[in-house]
């Protein structure tokens, strides 16, 4: 069957709403009347309408501040465009806590993929680096580590738990290993 312009005519004058100057009784019972406008509100003299100003929310910071804590993305605090120190090599490795339950029975829901991983271990390579001259500082979803010679600022993969993380510094190698436990939410492959 073909379509003609006829036929898309004819398909748009049957789809097409119907004008404003139809007679049908639908469209005489819903044209609204002044009395059915009124309501209980609007008998007896018109109330004065008070005047009410616009509450201002409350700062809950330093009121000389510019901008507010959630205006500011978390990290961004860190921000080292201009910053001349290169950053220092690192490996980022995944580490899982095995018991003889998993390894010989297998009776737990592990696997050896990252999502079954509790910590993160970020091993950071400092070469003619100090332990003294480390500064470093872990937020929920960034680490920032700074020495004279580097700047490393690394946002993290997921969100970890920034009181309990633990440092280590190994100075024949002078690599700082930092071992973070990792906060993810309760799935199927992370339980």
């Amino acid at each position: 069957m073909e379509f003609t312009s006829e036929h898309i005519n004819s398909l748009t004058q049957m789809l097409k709403p119907p004008d404003e100057d139809s007679d049908s009784d639908c469209e005489l019972d819903q044209r609204p009347t002044t009395y059915g406008k009124l309501g209980p509100g609007q008998i007896g003299p018109s109330a004065r309408k008070e005047q009410t100003t616009p509450k201002v929310p409350e700062s809950k910071g330093n009121p000389k501040d510019i901008w507010g804590e959630d205006e500011v993305p978390e990290g961004s605090e860190f921000d080292t465009t201009f910053d001349p120190r290169p950053q220092p090599e690192y490996d980022m490795v995944f580490k899982q806590a095995v018991s003889s339950e998993d390894m010989f029975l297998q009776m737990g829901n592990k696997t050896p993929s990252t999502a079954s991983c509790e910590d993160m271990v970020i091993k950071i390579k400092l070469p003619g680096t100090k332990a003294a001259d480390l500064t470093l500082d872990v937020k929920a979803k960034f680490l920032d580590l700074r020495t004279p010679k580097y700047k490393l600022g690394l946002h993290l993969p997921h969100p970890v738990d920034h009181k309990t993380g633990k440092a280590q510094w190994d100075g024949d190698k002078e690599i700082l290993n930092v071992t973070l436990r990792m906060q993810r939410e309760y799935d199927f492959m992370n339980f």
